[in-house]
């Protein structure tokens, strides 16, 4: 389970404190998968920060008894300066697994060819995240964060990723965060918006659907009391 409970995000500007997530509370169990949806700038990213542990809360308590990946199509975490190869090498030493296993994955998933030789810096945004997404899979996870990942790559690439994640690790717990909204519609059996810090959960996907479409064409919108 990871567990929210009064969590509240503030990033200090020149214009004043930011306040992207305020008092959130939730839980994510074992094999649930919830997607979140919102605009721009709306905090999805950063919740899912949050929830990896690459940032902290400024308040409230976050909890986890499950494992969780880095977010997916997400390559932040690489050493630059060091090939894809090594890359896989590292990451294959810290979870002490099998390098070579590991690299013949990531050789044939992400299909980035010779370019697994050269240094991460070198790499478009599009081949960082195949890079991410297949030294991902190398890992078993309790939990899976996915960000925007059906933005990257090819049809082709998405139908694999959709194999390796929808598919052979069905019982995983995952959030996602996604513009494509039928792409979370799909995936999820539970739902939240999350508008102006504030965040509200449903079960069924039409609801909010349009919940999350007033919250974008209404100027000062609030969330419904029910």
């Amino acid at each position: 389970m990871i567990r929210f409970e009064h969590v509240n995000k503030v990033y200090p500007t020149r214009f004043g404190d930011r306040v992207v997530l305020d008092d959130i509370s939730f839980t994510l169990e074992r094999g649930e998968k919830l997607g979140v949806m919102g605009r721009n700038g709306a905090g999805k990213s950063t919740l899912i920060r949050l929830v990896s542990g690459a940032e902290n809360p400024t308040s409230g308590l976050i909890e986890q008894n499950m494992s969780v990946s880095w977010p997916l199509a997400f390559g932040g975490a690489f050493q630059t300066a060091l090939t894809g190869q090594d890359n896989v090498r590292f990451i294959s030493r810290i979870y002490k697994q099998d390098f070579h296993k590991n690299l013949a994955f990531v050789e044939e998933f992400s299909e980035l060819g010779t370019y697994l030789g050269e240094p991460v810096r070198s790499y478009s945004s599009g081949m960082r995240a195949r890079l991410a997404f297949a030294i991902s899979m190398i890992i078993e996870f309790d939990c899976y964060l996915i960000d925007e990942i059906s933005a990257v790559g090819d049809v082709r690439f998405h139908e694999k990723c959709e194999i390796e994640l929808f598919e052979r690790r069905v019982d995983r717990a995952m959030l996602i965060v996604s513009h494509d909204l039928y792409y979370v519609k799909a995936h999820c059996q539970r739902f939240a918006v999350l508008h102006r810090g504030h965040m509200k959960f449903f079960d069924d996907f039409d609801a909010a659907h349009q919940v999350h479409l007033d919250a974008m064409h209404v100027e000062d919108y609030q969330f419904p009391d029910s």
